[in-house]
């Protein structure tokens, strides 16, 4: 038995989905057969059904890096090696609007977890079969996807109330230079699902909804949210079959 997730090898699985939201994992496990709740301990609520004759978890790890960390590691323990991170974001580019999709290649890493496994040189870069599904996902579908870097945290409040910290020169410094650098979209769990997964040689992508873009607040494009993250769980559900197809071929 998994001490926090409590789940054990009886739930076997090699694929799993990763919201963030346990809130979340039932409206994904709908779209597979079978789907049975297996677990439901502090921030993690479990599912297990299948998708094309493959067993597949959906489990939500909570908000940052820290639970996502444990999620990773614990499930690695029971046998899954392929990670799809489906989660939400805020728009950092004028391009990146509410209701697109977004697939990370990497990650910049804002957060502490990913620290405590690899120095900051190494980079949090997403599995390359697992993005390469994820794209294909997304264009067979026809979602409006954007594909690049994004950026994860650890402090919501900072990232939003930047000039509230004793530190805001320093963040806001930091926040400028990732927009004039191309960074997608602003998320918490990214950097760490993807430096764990590499420090313990498993397979991980994250796809993304983005909720907002507060870069347009002020502006003259509308001010609006999208809530409904149904896009960003087709692709991954669909990249999942790609995956499944090319791992049985």
């Amino acid at each position: 038995m998994q001490y926090h997730i409590k789940l054990t090898e009886e739930h076997k699985a090699k694929y799993a989905i990763l919201p963030g939201d346990p809130g979340r994992v039932e409206k994904i496990a709908a779209y597979l057969e079978n789907a049975v709740q297996v677990g439901n301990n502090r921030e993690y609520n479990s599912y297990l059904g299948y998708l094309d004759g493959e067993r597949v978890l959906v489990v939500s790890t909570g908000i940052g890096g820290p639970s996502c960390a444990i999620c990773v590691e614990e499930l690695a323990r029971i046998g899954v090696d392929t990670f799809i991170r489906v989660g939400t974001c805020g728009g950092m580019q004028p391009e990146v609007k509410p209701g697109d999709v977004v697939i990370s290649t990497g990650a910049i890493r804002m957060d502490g977890t990913s620290k405590e496994y690899m120095p900051i040189e190494f980079p949090a870069v997403a599995d390359f079969q697992v993005t390469q599904a994820l794209s294909a996902s997304a264009e067979k579908l026809g979602y409006d996807h954007h594909i690049g870097v994004v950026q994860a945290k650890d402090s919501f409040y900072g990232q939003h109330e930047p000039e509230s910290m004793p530190n805001s020169a320093e963040l806001l410094a930091k926040w400028d230079a990732w927009k004039r650098g191309g960074c997608l979209a602003s998320e918490m769990e990214g950097a760490t699902l993807f430096i764990v997964s590499a420090v313990r040689k498993l397979r991980a992508g994250a796809v993304f909804h983005c909720v907002w873009n507060q870069e347009l607040a002020g502006t003259s494009m509308p001010e609006k949210r999208k809530e409904d993250t149904s896009a960003a769980i087709k692709t991954a559900i669909e990249a999942l079959r790609i995956l499944i197809a090319k791992d049985k071929a």
